[in-house]
């Protein structure tokens, strides 16, 4: 099978099932998409969606969040991965917003990686979902699918590398969508240790199931 057939067949299968897909993170403007996104950097969506609703009731603007300190803002994040420097970042960040950006979420990759506690991933996500974007974001589990069916070299090392390759493969148009269905494809099937191959839909178009690495 060529990598174009196993592209077409994953991208197809995607469409119709899950022709309607978005990030699992609850938010409802800009600025409350990014803090989530921030604070899911090697934690669930599920445990910062229990823990954002407080954070917007008691700082609903980024003007809020930017003017309070660490000791205020840490318990509400004190249950999140890495809450210290977490609490750093989303103060630092909000305090750019508000300095350099007239309080508003920057539209560009380029940007957006100024900021603290945002990286290449963080950004991707923020323009593909508020802003509709041909960006990829590469988080582990986008990483290990890709990688595992054949969409990317095996040789591929880094997140940039197998966003390029991805890039290189995927309409743009189809771009925001892909990066949900990878992640969520991650995330309830193709399992870092024990993928459910047996429940999988697309294992014809896997690289790893074609060779008999999950039977």
């Amino acid at each position: 099978m060529t990598r174009k057939e196993r592209y077409q067949g994953i991208l197809d299968y995607f469409a119709q099932a899950q022709p309607e897909v978005e990030t699992e993170l609850n938010y409802s403007n800009p600025y409350e998409l990014i803090v989530a996104v921030a604070l899911s950097a090697q934690c669930t969506d599920k445990r910062v969606n229990m823990v954002t609703p407080k954070i917007f009731e008691d700082f609903p603007t980024v003007a809020h969040l930017a003017a309070t300190h660490f000791d205020e803002l840490f318990p509400y994040i004190k249950s999140i991965s890495y809450p210290n420097n977490k609490t750093k970042h989303l103060i630092g960040m909000a305090k750019m917003l508000v300095e350099d950006f007239n309080s508003e979420v920057p539209a560009t990759v380029e940007e957006l990686v100024k900021l603290p506690g945002v990286g290449r991933k963080t950004a991707n996500v923020i323009v593909s979902v508020i802003y509709n974007q041909p960006a990829m974001a590469v988080d582990t589990h986008v990483f290990r699918v890709s990688k595992r069916m054949g969409l990317v070299n095996q040789n591929a090392s880094t997140p940039l590398e197998v966003e390029k390759q991805l890039m290189r493969h995927i309409p743009k148009e189809v771009v925001p969508k892909a990066h949900h269905w990878l992640i969520l494809h991650g995330r309830y099937i193709c399992l870092a240790r024990k993928p459910k191959c047996e429940d999988c839909k697309i294992s014809a178009f896997c690289r790893s199931f074609e060779k008999g690495a999950f039977i």
